[in-house]
């Protein structure tokens, strides 16, 4: 059965716009409670980014708890993957995070886990979306007895454990004393935690977009805008520079030459760490859209590799199915599931800086071992017709066997509709440039026509 209002990472959307309202949240709030108090929950934690929405969504999801029974404890800004560890300490049944990630300051989420950091199951979602339903079209929302009505709580050291949870996945043996590091959190929900971990494991720690507004997150900043972290390194000679998005579950570096280093290289370090010292567990998970630098490489240290679907939900899920524990994606998501059962920015850095120590090396030369391919994606938006009518084409089939003919083994080509617009996405790489560039230009023009 779909889902009408869940989506792979929960609801999200433009504030002010169904779904991202505060009568929507309430009732979510109240539907989710509702079900989950049927199931033994007494107590959900929330948490949220920095977005000047977030107070309006949090107490509208507060109201809709209260009201189905189930008690609040509210924790502030604070990482996603923070929520899913503390959901656990704080003895929570459930938690909900109020954020959109990286996406601009006037979009906002509302995504739920169990305490374990693991999305709730299908049949507790199918069943919140059907109370859903009729708290919005049937005015079904009741409270229950006032003496039975939540409770709520505001929690004041979350951030100082989270901080030591961190700290806790990094070796003792070891410290950062001595490295001088640029943290950019983005104006988001690390900007009070991830400068503290690195200062409190010894680093010298420069920190930028570290003061939130409310509409200032990732804007122009974070994992998803590094110039201002290039720069900074540069300017302040640092070893390295270290960028988290709005919600700190994906992390990017710059090294001390001010050049990106992202997920797939990031996921190749952990990968050759870990081989190197004989404690590689399984294989590398990524994505239809990881570099093939990063397969060739892994392949030449006999590392097995396999790619899911784009999305951490099916890298978690390919995980877990192969029983490996080390995937992402390009973008910046890193999962090390012996450290955190959800990407988390902060720890996944702390594990490139594990290795950076151990190897004696700069960042700049643990990388040396993957080289990155040309990789060009060509967005090409549908004026009509649906994406998988024209992908099933014989033309755009065609246009694909021919490019592919051409790369031979030194290449590959991905088409596949976007989740979220009329788009397609034709992306190819190669070891030419040129050949690269061509290719899907060639198919574009294939995927136009049709």
């Amino acid at each position: 059965m779909s889902r009408k209002y869940f989506g792979t990472d929960g609801v999200r959307g433009k504030v002010g716009t169904f779904p991202i309202t505060p009568d929507f949240a309430m009732k979510l709030g109240w539907a989710a409670g509702t079900v989950l108090a049927s199931t033994g929950t007494k107590e959900v934690l929330i948490g949220k980014d920095t977005r000047i929405s977030g107070y309006m969504l949090e107490s509208a999801m507060e109201a809709g708890f209260s009201a189905a029974g189930v008690n609040v404890a509210l924790i502030g800004p604070m990482p996603t993957p923070a929520v899913a560890y503390l959901a656990s300490t704080f003895r929570a049944d459930a938690g909900v995070v109020i954020s959109a990630s990286h996406n601009p300051y006037y979009d906002n989420g509302i995504k739920f886990f169990s305490n374990s950091g693991t999305k709730l199951n299908d049949t507790q979602e199918l069943e919140i979306e059907a109370l859903l339903e009729q708290a919005l079209h049937h005015n079904a929302m009741q409270c229950v007895a006032s003496e039975k009505l939540g409770k709520v709580r505001r929690i004041d050291d979350a951030a100082g454990r989270y901080i030591e949870f961190c700290k806790g996945t990094f070796p003792n043996h070891l410290s950062l004393t001595g490295l001088k590091i640029v943290v950019d959190s983005a104006h988001g929900a690390a900007y009070h935690i991830a400068p503290n971990v690195y200062r409190e494991l010894g680093a010298e720690v420069i920190s930028i977009n570290d003061k939130p507004n409310g509409v200032n997150i990732n804007d122009h900043c974070g994992a998803t805008h590094l110039d201002s972290l290039q720069t900074a390194v540069m300017v302040h000679e640092a070893d390295l520079g270290i960028a988290l998005d709005g919600d700190a579950d994906r992390v990017m570096f710059v090294d001390h030459n001010g050049h990106v280093v992202d997920g797939d290289e990031i996921l190749f370090i952990l990968a050759q760490a870990a081989h190197s010292k004989g404690e590689m567990m399984g294989g590398v998970v990524g994505t239809l859209m990881s570099n093939l630098g990063l397969e060739l490489a892994l392949k030449q240290m006999g590392i097995p590799f396999v790619r899911a679907k784009v999305g951490d939900r099916y890298v978690v899920e390919q995980l877990k199915e192969t029983g490996w524990q080390l995937g992402g994606e390009g973008s910046g998501h890193i999962l090390s599931l012996q450290h955190a059962s959800t990407g988390d920015g902060i720890v996944a850095s702390l594990q490139v800086l594990k290795a950076i120590l151990e190897s004696g090396k700069r960042l700049a030369d643990i990388k040396v071992g993957m080289t990155k391919l040309p990789q060009i994606l060509i967005n090409v938006r549908l004026s009509s017709g649906s994406a998988d009518s024209i992908l099933a084409l014989e033309s755009v089939k065609q246009a694909v066997v021919k490019a592919e003919g051409i790369l031979g083994d030194q290449g590959r080509v991905l088409l596949r509709k976007s989740g979220t617009e009329p788009l397609i996405r034709v992306m190819v790489e190669s070891t030419d440039n040129l050949m690269t560039q061509t290719q899907a230009e060639f198919i574009a023009d294939a995927v136009r026509a049709a």
